[in-house]
């Protein structure tokens, strides 16, 4: 089953998109040059099959970090927390792309980690839309396969439950474990969005989980899950320009609200978003 599951997402991951979105992952992966090995399209755009106007969310992944940086900070800032976040414009279009390397790729996408936030999304369906050579297609694939069986793995199955059904815990588990600028039922659209998908994907990746993996923890992985998106919120201050805005830009479009960021909270981002996180939390707009 191990077997199968990777040829549902090598076929999956080789599906064609918009020739936009490999256009600008072409770009993306030259920006860090010899060391990039592979980009991924994945999320609301993929979804929705709309990319004017949205912002396009894509994972590079590169062979070392410090071979993918100019700056040291920053493939220090990426090994120690990763991923890096950057954000990207090409041709009209505006997207945000995630660095990691292709050995924290793997280990993000298995049970050895409790943090959600790879394996959750790589669960889903995503389109590799620009690669290296066939070793970094191989390890792309690998790493992939992993994700479902972990999501499914760490959300336990609950006796006579329907194998959408799980999916939809399984990702509503996950929504609880991250700053997440949601609306409640998210998680099951999600699945629903491509329930057919799900459906085929479910005996294959029930078949992979590894033997010993352990469902449930999921109080701790809710702590150390929101902890980290606060870090990660930090760090973005650094790394990503414009940050503050795209994420009260996705904080209205995902939740239904209209925050207006004040022009001291562009000026010092970290602070501003620390400001906001009190009346986010208050208003339901994050979870």
């Amino acid at each position: 089953m191990a077997l199968e599951l990777e040829r549902l997402v090598a076929e999956e991951l080789a599906q064609p998109v918009d020739p936009r979105v490999a256009a600008m992952a072409a770009a993306v992966a030259a920006r860090h040059g010899e060391a990039s090995r592979a980009v991924l399209f994945y999320g609301s755009c993929l979804r929705q099959q709309q990319l004017d106007g949205l912002m396009l969310d894509f994972y590079l992944i590169v062979s070392d970090y410090r071979a993918a940086y100019d700056k040291k900070w920053l493939a220090r800032a990426n090994a120690l927390i990763p991923p890096n976040v950057f954000p990207f414009h090409h041709d009209g279009l505006a997207a945000k792309y995630a660095v990691l390397s292709e050995a924290d790729f793997h280990h993000l996408n298995g049970p050895e980690t409790r943090n959600v936030s790879v394996w959750a999304r790589f669960a889903q369906p995503s389109r590799l839309v620009w690669v290296a050579d066939d070793a970094a297609r191989k390890a792309v694939v690998t790493g992939v396969a992993r994700a479902a069986p972990t999501l499914l793995g760490a959300a336990g199955r609950i006796t006579g439950e329907a194998a959408l059904d799980w999916w939809r815990r399984a990702f509503s588990l996950t929504y609880s474990a991250e700053l997440r600028a949601e609306r409640k039922g998210r998680s099951g659209s999600v699945v629903d969005a491509d329930a057919a998908r799900y459906a085929k994907f479910s005996a294959p990746a029930a078949a992979a989980i590894e033997a010993g993996a352990v469902s449930g923890g999921w109080a701790r992985r809710r702590i150390e899950g929101k902890a980290l998106s606060v870090v990660r919120l930090a760090k973005a201050s650094a790394t990503y320009a414009g940050g503050a805005d795209y994420i009260v830009w996705k904080i209205n479009r995902h939740a239904g609200t209209d925050f207006v960021l004040k022009p001291w909270q562009r000026r010092h981002p970290l602070l501003g978003a620390i400001s906001l996180l009190p009346r986010l939390l208050r208003s339901g707009a994050i979870r």
